[in-house]
């Protein structure tokens, strides 16, 4: 993929956004996911706007950008993908909030579902090896323990599988055997 004027704003943008930021277990620099989540999207192929909500996913959810923001600096196609990955108001409990995301993503189309399914593979991964690390004190850092995660995700695999098929939805299936199996 070709680094163009919208790839590297992209960067600029999302590294402003989540300036000072940390990862719950490690503390290491939050930007660091929404970089690993672009890579493995365009390590598949993915179009350079893929890429980009990849980069951009966690904006609004994290920080004071809009759906708005993104659109006006990107463009219509990039924010309706970063909306498909949006959790609602964090007001909302947990269960709700993860509820929503995965009917959301039932009707999501094949794009906004290659960067939910790139998100959770990064974080799956990660989690599986600050476990290893770390051990179960992790489960600490999270609002929901271990058993609830799984759910999540076996629940989100479901949503994003759903008449999609692509190698990094098989990815994240062989991360979620490890994962509930680990």
């Amino acid at each position: 993929m070709l680094m163009t004027n919208n790839l590297m704003r992209a960067i600029t943008y999302a590294t402003k956004m989540h300036d000072g930021q940390k990862r719950k277990v490690d503390q290491s620099p939050y930007i660091a996911h929404p970089y690993r989540v672009a890579m493995l999207l365009a390590s598949y192929h993915c179009d350079q706007d893929t890429v980009i909500a990849g980069l951009l996913h966690d904006v609004v959810e994290d920080t004071e950008g809009t759906i708005e923001d993104i659109k006006h600096l990107f463009n219509e196609n990039i924010a309706t993908l970063v909306h498909y990955v949006t959790e609602m108001d964090k007001n909302v409990n947990w269960e709700e909030r993860k509820l929503a995301s995965i009917k959301k993503m039932q009707h999501a189309p094949l794009a906004a579902k290659l960067v939910s399914c790139a998100d959770k593979i990064d974080n799956l991964q990660s989690m599986i090896d600050s476990e290893q690390l770390l051990g179960v004190s992790i489960w600490h850092a999270f609002v929901r323990g271990k058993e609830k995660q799984i759910w999540y995700y076996t629940q989100m695999h479901q949503s994003i599988a759903t008449d999609a098929d692509h190698p990094l939805i098989t990815m994240l299936a062989s991360l979620l055997h490890t994962f509930n199996n680990g």
